[in-house]
């Protein structure tokens, strides 16, 4: 039967004392909901294509059965879906790319809100500033950065924004934004100049460093704790052709792979070059897959030698455009898998660090082969910064003035009865690495251990994502959400 099914992946995603109205009654929400949005809105149900769309999820461990999938056309219709789920205390969803992992992040067993209508892109031409921006970029919430970047190419601008195919807009950006161009321009949130926002009593408001600035505050790294962002302003930079792509690189070169990442990390201070090297562990054995790239046709001389003379399995590194460039990445190597994340912040990418990351990498990849002979994908994301991208900092809920580079850690696996496995594996092979980097006399133990809330894990405590941030951003919650509304949406509740 449907009904305990639907009630257990709802008390797991809200984890909340809310009180829910039964699953019939989110049939009857849904089409009260019809009967109000604007005539350009949809209202999709199960059977229908668009009723997919809107609960496929990248990560499989994200999918929910909603009761419907509403698509609404404008903000309008988003304040009046917000008022009727708040009225019959009915739990949501709020999709915009589906890149989470977590059941209830961007899912939901109750009403889907899936902001795919929200994708216009508009550039307005500026002066050049002080800061290198050439303007602002208007963008929908529904968008991911793959189309963001192909709507700018033609003028010659671009934001700061997604480093791989397939991300959305939303949740990236309300988490923070790490980006190809951060070390130049700081995160996304640096960039951000206004929220167009549906607060959770449906008002429809705008939030900018002079209008609502608490709330401008809370949502640079606040995800939906503040209502349903429909439209983000950020600066707009010049943008030319760029330069790299994917390298991979089998196991007889890791070692050399690895050492090159640390000397990498160390040693460049150019703040337009950058690299995710990603060892994996795939089809029973480890690699590498290296993204390199630098901001101009061609990089100078004694930044990427030390990867390009080591004998690679395949690349396609060349001079191309910015979007080329991102969608150059993997695309849907684990999609339908399950799925979860975890971080580690670093100071420095040590070579004993990067010695680490590749012996967890192999050792668990080895045990999950082991014991579970079914397609799995163990990988280890390491992401080298320069003090620069802290610079540029201009504050936000995700404190990140204090320079720290996140280790992405992402393990996919097939059967939900093998969650317990991989989510305490890499919960240990992040304490692990962590404690690595205290020991060698990295200064991130306890509260300087703030972690990336797009990396987090689902159970992360709020105090390692939001540090001494965390009592204004529950003053916040008070203040613009008095009734918790949002509380009816997965995520890190507040």
């Amino acid at each position: 039967m449907r009904v305990p099914l639907r009630l257990a992946l709802l008390s797991s995603a809200l984890g909340t004392s809310t009180v829910l109205g039964s699953i019939s009654n989110y049939t009857e929400t849904c089409k009260t909901i019809a009967g109000s949005v604007s005539k350009d809105a949809g209202v999709y149900y199960w059977g229908h294509h668009l009723y997919w769309k809107g609960n496929k999820h990248w990560a499989s461990s994200s999918n929910q059965d909603s009761a419907c999938v509403v698509e609404p056309a404008n903000a309008e219709d988003v304040s009046a879906i917000l008022k009727i789920v708040a009225n019959d205390s009915v739990p949501f969803g709020i999709r915009s790319g589906g890149h989470a992992t977590n059941a209830g992040f961007s899912s939901t067993p109750g009403v889907q809100i899936a902001l795919f209508n929200f994708n216009e892109v508009t550039y307005r031409k500026a002066p050049a500033a002080a800061d290198g921006s050439v303007g602002t970029v208007d963008f929908g919430s529904g968008l991911i950065w793959d189309d963001v970047y192909a709507a700018l190419e033609p003028h010659g601008v671009n934001v700061v924004g997604g480093r791989v195919t397939g991300v959305g807009v939303g949740g990236f950006t309300l988490g923070g934004g790490y980006s190809w161009l951060s070390n130049q321009y700081g995160l996304t949130i640096d960039t951000i100049t206004a929220f167009e926002v549906v607060l959770p009593n449906g008002t429809i408001t705008t939030a900018t460093e002079t209008q609502n600035p608490d709330l401008f505050f809370g949502l640079k790294g606040g995800f939906n704790n503040f209502g349903i962002v429909t439209k983000f302003t950020a600066l707009a930079f010049p943008q030319g052709q760029v330069w790299g792509g994917l390298s991979t690189f089998t196991f007889d070169q890791l070692d050399k792979v690895t050492q090159a990442t640390a000397e990498f990390a160390q040693q460049v201070k150019d703040p337009k070059a950058a690299i995710i090297p990603t060892f994996n562990f795939l089809l029973g054995q480890p690699g590498v897959s290296l993204l390199m790239f630098y901001d101009g046709p061609a990089p100078p001389s004694g930044i990427f030698e030390r990867f390009q003379s080591i004998p690679h399995f395949t690349s396609d590194v060349k001079a191309r455009s910015f979007t080329s460039l991102v969608q150059a990445s993997p695309a849907n190597a684990t999609y339908g898998l399950r799925g979860a994340f975890n971080t580690v912040s670093l100071k420095n990418y040590s070579q004993p660090i990067m010695k680490l990351v590749l012996d967890q990498c192999k050792n668990l990849g080895e045990q999950a082969s082991f014991k579970f002979k079914t397609n799995l994908f163990i990988s280890y994301d390491v992401e080298p910064f320069l003090p620069t991208m802290s610079a540029r900092s201009k504050g936000g809920a995700y404190p990140h003035d204090d320079f720290l580079m996140p280790l992405n850690l992402y393990f996919a696996w097939v059967s939900p009865l093998d969650d317990e496995w991989f989510h305490d594996a890499i919960e240990e092979s992040a304490r692990v690495i962590r404690e690595q980097a205290i020991a060698e006399g990295q200064d991130i133990a306890g509260a300087k251990q703030i972690k990336y809330g797009n990396y987090a894990s689902a159970t992360e405590n709020l105090t390692s994502i939001y540090g001494s941030n965390l009592p204004r951003l529950q003053e916040l919650k008070q203040k613009y959400d008095p009734n918790n509304i949002m509380g009816l949406a997965g995520g890190y509740r507040l």
